[in-house]
């Protein structure tokens, strides 16, 4: 008898093990990262792709690097590209829902202390599932460079997210 053995994916295990923890985890989190700050700057942002297996939407985010989180989306509006916060991001069943640099995106603002490259930055993710259920999702994002693109940043390391239900 052969046997192949071929190397895993450790985002793979993550998945298995989160599946199993939690079979009714409705949405998985990749690419997580945040953009680092200079010294004094006040805001910054955290990028990431969506995925849910059921409808629902993002309603919340929470971190303890600054004295706001909002969910925000960047949009033309007159001819002139306008930040604003929303109050929830649809997840649809089955769609990837991509938050990055010029599109929809975590906002900190008033940032206790400088975001530095390489810094782990904690965040937790509040979905509501059509259901009525709550998901949080406890996610670790490293924060990359000013200069770094959301393209650039989605082949560095994985982040580690854990995943519980309210």
């Amino acid at each position: 008898m052969k046997f192949l053995i071929k190397p895993i994916n450790s985002a793979l295990i993550v998945s298995a093990v989160l599946f199993s923890a939690s079979a009714s985890a409705a949405v998985t989190v990749e690419d997580a990262w945040v953009r680092a700050t200079v010294p004094g700057q006040q805001a910054t942002g955290a990028f990431m792709k969506l995925t849910s297996d059921k409808d629902g939407k993002l309603i919340e985010a929470k971190s303890n690097i600054s004295k706001a989180v909002e969910i925000h989306e960047m949009a033309m509006q007159d001819d002139v590209m306008k930040m604003r916060q929303i109050p929830a991001l649809d997840l649809p069943n089955g769609k990837q829902v991509e938050l990055k640099p010029g599109g929809y995106h975590i906002m900190f603002i008033d940032l206790h202390n400088q975001v530095k490259e390489n810094d782990e930055v904690e965040l937790q993710l509040v979905v509501e599932n059509n259901d009525g259920s709550k998901e949080t999702i406890d996610i670790k994002a490293l924060a990359k460079p000013l200069t770094k693109s959301a393209e650039t940043a989605k082949h560095d390391e994985p982040m580690s997210m854990h995943k519980h239900g309210h």
